[in-house]
């Protein structure tokens, strides 16, 4: 899969699993676990560029005498997977073109 294609997917997989309530890193790797396999180190890099781009904010809570960091979705990261929503349609059309146009010889 295209590299670029595959980082936009990751990004917008991560933002879906902090949209409906605030998650934090393991429990993020946990909930995708079903649909795509990510690294630790993967995530904590898409979830440094989301944040970069102001798609989620952090905020460091004390669990267990331990702070963990929690991820919280803004509305420019709803935006994101709207946006992807639409865009996904696009693919969804161009992918049914293409296995149309198979031959069987």
């Amino acid at each position: 899969m295209d590299i670029q294609l595959k980082r936009g997917l990751l990004d917008v997989c991560v933002l879906a699993a902090i949209k409906n309530e605030d998650s934090y890193g393991y429990k993020i790797i946990k909930d995708l676990k079903p649909y795509v396999e990510l690294s630790e180190s993967t995530l904590y890099t898409i979830l440094k560029r989301l944040e970069s781009g102001k798609m989620l904010t952090v905020r460091s809570a004390e669990h267990d005498g331990r702070l963990r960091k929690y991820y919280h979705i803004t509305k420019a990261g709803l935006g994101r997977i709207e946006d992807f929503k639409e865009e996904w349609k696009e693919v969804i059309t161009i992918y049914q073109f293409v296995k149309k146009e198979e031959r069987h010889d």
